[in-house]
Parts: structure tokens; C-alpha cells; sequence
């Protein structure tokens, strides 16, 4: 099975905490694996451990990480590297050579991304060439990558769970 893990960088504790919470509770939903953010920020840390610790699974977030270090780290360690950006290439052209790699970091940026990042990126990737949110580009890559099978993912050790109802809200503590 591929791991998949998020690098948000741009992070403006001030301004952004609110959406890179988001990209992270987005990234842990449709099968990610793990969030390190290049910044510091424990409110951010806190949310997202609050909700793994409530609604299950096995998700990593760490903060105070330094974007470049975690780059070359990675990709030392074997992984590639993928930059989601509405400049890049459009997903559909390399959806199969992305479901051969095992270790996968996607690159998701808040503010105005570094140049350097895009020559670092194993891929630059759009799924839309308009103006979009970061967190729906990292939705939809994350749904084609893994085909809509993470829809269907079970998080163990969870508190609560969604019990789908047609009306309503219905949840139950496990």
C-alpha cells in the first residue's frame, strides 16, 4: 500500500490555522497518512490530534519542520515528490506512473510558493488550471489516487462513528 503524507508549507499561524487544519483533517479523511507543517503551530497540532484521537486511525502531524529538510529527506529515503499547483501538469497525465510509487509526499502550499519547489518536485501537478482551494486540489488528487476506495476506509480505535442516515445527524459513541 502507497504513504502518502502531506507538507503544507506557507503556513501563517495569524491568517491560515483554520485552512491548514482543514488540508490536514482532509488529508487524515481520504487516506493520507500524515501532515508535517513548516511552521510552527500547536492549535493546528491540538485540532487534528483531538480529531484522531475522537474519530480513530493513525495520523502523524507535526509542525516546526523545515520544508526543504523534509524534501530531501524524503526523496533520499526513496520517496517522490508531488507539488499540487494549478500551474503544474494536469493529474490525468500521470495517474498511472503515480500508482506505481510507494511513498509519496504531496506538496501543498498556503501562501505564494517558493520557486524552489517546483524544481525540488519530482511532479508538478494541477487538477485544474483555475484558481481553486488547496484543500480541493488535495481532495481530488487524493480521491483519483486511490480511486475512491478510501470513501470506504474504516478508522480503528474511533469514539464516534457517522451513522449515514438520509435526514438528520446520527452518530454513535463507540
Amino acid at each position: 500500500m502507497t504513504e502518502i503524507f502531506v507538507l503544507r508549507i506557507g503556513h501563517r499561524p495569524e491568517r491560515d490555522q483554520r485552512v491548514t487544519t482543514h488540508v490536514g483533517l482532509t488529508a487524515r479523511a481520504l487516506g493520507a497518512r500524515g501532515m508535517y507543517l513548516a511552521a510552527r503551530d500547536s492549535g493546528v497540532v491540538t485540532s487534528i490530534r483531538d480529531v484522531v484521537s475522537r474519530w480513530g486511525g493513525d495520523f502523524l502531524v507535526q509542525d516546526q519542520v523545515s520544508w526543504k529538510k523534509c524534501i530531501r529527506d524524503w526523496k533520499a529515503a526513496g520517496g517522490i515528490v508531488v507539488h499540487l499547483t494549478m500551474y503544474g501538469e494536469g493529474i490525468r497525465s500521470h495517474e498511472e506512473a503515480l500508482q506505481r510509487c510507494h511513498r509519496i509526499l504531496v506538496v501543498v502550499g498556503a501562501e505564494k510558493v517558493p520557486g524552489e519547489v517546483y524544481g525540488l518536485a519530482d511532479y508538478n501537478i494541477s487538477v485544474t488550471g483555475q484558481p481553486h482551494s488547496e484543500i480541493a486540489g488535495l481532495a481530488v488528487f487524493l480521491d483519483r489516487f486511490f480511486k475512491g476506495t478510501e470513501l470506504e476506509r474504516e478508522f480503528p480505535g474511533a469514539k464516534i462513528r457517522v451513522v449515514p442516515s438520509p435526514e438528520g445527524k446520527i452518530t454513535e459513541e463507540q
